[in-house]
């Protein structure tokens, strides 16, 4: 399945590579071993560590921002 059907469209369409390295960095950080391009031989669980450790970051980076704006 290709990108171009996906229903994941991104509001700052620039940011795609940024986003690329941090999945490929939350992926790393967790033991899992992605390629580009074509990942689905993941399992459900290597799938959902690499997501969960990038909203795990996400939250991290957020609460750190607030933390120094209060």
């Amino acid at each position: 399945m290709s990108n171009q059907n996906s229903s994941n469209k991104m509001v700052v369409p620039e940011a795609r590579a940024a986003m690329e390295r941090f999945k490929m960095e939350a992926a790393s950080e967790v033991g899992v071993d992605l390629k580009k391009g074509y990942n689905g031989d993941l399992t459900s669980r290597q799938a959902g560590s690499v997501g969960g450790q990038m909203v795990k970051k996400m939250i991290q980076a957020y609460e750190q921002d607030m933390a120094s704006k209060g």
